[in-house]
């Protein structure tokens, strides 16, 4: 066997750089990675390749460009090489544990490579694509609801005034009670996935591993756990009331400013799942240590996207490449290796699997189409090209074909500048990040011809290399296996539908 350190990687869904304490965020929503960062290599800069999570991950699993196979391929590609393959054949033990994110599951390939694979998610096939419910086969009270909506909406100021009634109708009497926040979570909490990688490595040996963990904790709707909001001085939280707060959260018939009212308490309860996530880290770690395999164990913890709270009137984490949604925290920690903030320049995390599997002293694959950076880590020398991220512009909801063959978004990322290419409106926007962190403001098209031009030229080079790389035969048995999951899940269905006679 070549290599001997096993590799961890722990993913965080919506997961900002700029809510973490390592990164300058004032609340104590990481104590524990605060000190961890101290004794690794902390990224400044660490950008992710696509948003939402079926962007991000091809990059970092598979050190992939999310659009490299083409619009219709989502996740990994049909036994495509990427970390847990890698490792498995170099005699690796692999598991993964992931809070139920649908999109990180067998049906988008992530199982390949891995001896476990747990996801949380029920055993019932689902299909990859979702046809539009019928009006008729809708409840009555829905249909009725549906009638009474659009006349209100037809009268003169009656529209908004018919939306709040049944908005606090909804929540006020029709909701039924809620009980704990434990009932109203959607995604199991960092505890139960931590549980889970504790049993695994207690069974495991001696043998090095791979072992992927995906926290779902920060993501909407956010309901934190009572020990997280305990930690924060939180206790007076009701389920009640965190139940209103994310369906108000949640509207989309009123503004930004309405909206604004809830935002605190909103970004409160999302930080105490940062929180909740960060002491499960130091329970990994704490069981790391007793099993006496901390110290031969490189550990990478990073996020697939950020998250939105109204920033440029923004919610959640539509496929957008803002930079509050782009830029994620990245953590490697390898004993013995060094430690400290490294390069500021952009660190794309299509790098970071051949990064970790040089650290480990294992090969990468020709098929990646990321470079390690572990020479420039351990030397402290700074990484050249600039960043790349990709989405497809409305793809809301990727088991929809049909908006998946939108046109592309595209950032290129330097330090100091950025480019947003918008293939759907024909529109490019350059942004100096140094003076408008918050990118309200494009600068003139007349204005840094130079940096435009310098950064354009590298958008065409991503486009030429993503147009010649792409691998037809790994297409199409990416899509057979999409048509062949959405007949069985349709000969499910009519097996388990009701017998009309």
């Amino acid at each position: 066997m070549t290599g001997s350190r096993s590799i961890i990687l722990v993913t965080v869904d919506c997961l900002r750089a700029d809510h973490c304490g390592f990164m300058g965020y004032q609340r104590p929503t990481t104590p524990f990675l605060d000190t961890l960062a101290g004794q690794s290599f902390v990224f400044p800069t660490a950008i992710v390749a696509g948003v939402p999570t079926y962007y991000s991950f091809p990059a970092m699993l598979a050190s992939r460009f999310p659009l490299a196979l083409g619009r219709e391929v989502l996740g990994l590609a049909v036994e495509e090489k990427n970390l847990a393959s890698v490792c498995r054949e170099r005699g690796y033990g692999t598991a993964f544990f992931g809070a139920a994110n649908p999109y990180l599951s067998s049906l988008f390939g992530y199982n390949f490579g891995f001896d476990t694979f747990r996801d949380f998610l029920d055993d019932n096939l689902a299909p990859l694509s979702v046809p539009d419910n019928p009006p008729e086969k809708r409840p009555l009270a829905g249909r009725m609801n549906d009638v009474l909506k659009n006349i209100s909406h037809k009268i003169p100021g009656m529209g908004a005034a018919y939306d709040e009634l049944y908005f606090q109708y909804c929540q006020r009497w029709a909701a039924p009670a809620a009980k704990s926040l434990d009932m109203l979570r959607r995604f199991p909490a960092a505890d139960v996935i931590v549980d889970q990688a504790r049993s695994w490595l207690a069974s495991f040996g001696d043998n090095p591993f791979f072992l992927w963990l995906h926290f779902m904790d920060p993501h909407a709707p956010y309901y934190p756990t009572e020990k997280a909001l305990e930690m924060f001085g939180e206790n007076r939280l009701t389920p009640a009331r965190a139940r209103y707060l994310n369906e108000y959260w949640n509207r989309f018939d009123i503004g930004s400013e309405r909206l604004r009212r809830h935002r605190e308490k909103v970004i409160q309860m999302y930080d105490a799942g940062v929180r909740w996530v960060d002491a499960q880290m130091a329970r990994l770690v704490e069981v790391l240590r007793r099993f006496k395999i901390w110290e031969n164990c490189i550990l990478a913890f990073t996020a697939d996207h950020g998250e939105e709270f109204l920033e440029n009137g923004s919610r959640f984490h539509a496929p957008s490449l803002a930079e509050k949604l782009i830029h994620v925290p990245l953590v490697i920690r390898v004993p013995g290796a060094g430690k400290g903030r490294v390069s500021a320049s952009p660190f794309s995390l299509l790098h970071l699997a051949p990064t970790l599997l040089e650290a480990a002293g294992l090969p990468s694959p020709s098929e990646f189409q990321g470079q390690s950076q572990w020479k420039n880590l351990r030397e402290g020398t700074a990484w050249g090209e600039p960043s790349i991220s990709e989405c497809i512009v409305g793809c809301t909801n990727p088991f929809r074909p049909e908006q998946r063959r939108g046109t592309r978004l595209l950032a290129v990322r330097e330090s100091r500048y950025k480019l947003l290419l918008n293939f759907d409106t024909k529109a490019d926007y350059l942004f100096d990040l140094e003076t408008d962190s918050q990118e309200q403001t494009p600068l003139p098209s007349s204005a840094r011809k130079q940096e435009r031009r310098r950064l354009l030229e590298s958008a065409l080079k991503h486009l030429q290399r993503s147009a010649t790389r792409q691998n037809s035969a790994a297409y199409l048995r990416t899509r057979l296996r999409e048509i062949d999951l959405n007949v069985a899940a349709a000969a499910a269905a009519s097996t388990r539908a009701p017998n009309p006679n």
